[in-house]
């Protein structure tokens, strides 16, 4: 896939996010939306493959609006860049089962490595940057973490930036 027709992303896990894990919470919905919103934004800018790092929380809102898009256009593609195959492992079942459920739907899988070990997120996101000329971020303003570290590769190498801010999500 051409770099300029590829958007990857990068946002918060549960324990990042103002409502945690209750995706029924009012701003959770906001963000959903939101996040639908500007994958439909990248795919009229000419965006045709969406590249997701599969974590809890925010990654999965991503791929589920990436997929609910195919629906609706049968030219986007979503590939689910796994940092190690152990990377579900630990979650809770029912968040397994959504991870399982997107990758069975996914057009492709790229695992960056087999074994997990301490630098196989910072890989994944290093190689979702490098195939991309956008990124969509859900941010909380924080400089630190994953998130954080990805956003500012992402802009070292001059992506476009989409940046959901958190804070826009209360009202």
């Amino acid at each position: 896939m051409d770099r300029g027709e590829s958007c990857c992303f990068t946002g918060h896990r549960p324990d990042k996010l103002p409502w945690g894990e209750a995706e029924s919470d009012p701003r959770c919905a906001r963000l959903k939306g939101r996040l639908r919103q500007a994958v439909e934004e990248a795919y009229t800018a000419g965006i045709r493959h969406f590249i997701c790092g599969m974590a809890r929380g925010c990654d999965l809102y991503f791929a589920e609006a990436v997929l609910s898009l195919r629906d609706r256009c049968g030219d986007v593609c979503l590939e689910c860049a796994r940092p190690c195959e152990t990377q579900a492992d630990k979650w809770p079942k029912g968040e397994q089962a959504r991870y399982r459920a997107i990758l069975d739907r996914c057009d492709y899988e790229t695992l960056v490595q087999r074994d997990y070990d301490r630098f196989c997120m910072m890989r994944r996101n290093r190689y979702m940057v490098d195939r991309s000329s956008r990124i969509i971020a859900v941010y909380n303003g924080l400089p630190k973490g994953g998130t954080f570290q990805t956003l500012q590769y992402a802009m070292r190498k001059g992506l476009n930036t989409h940046i959901l801010d958190l804070e826009d999500c209360r009202q």
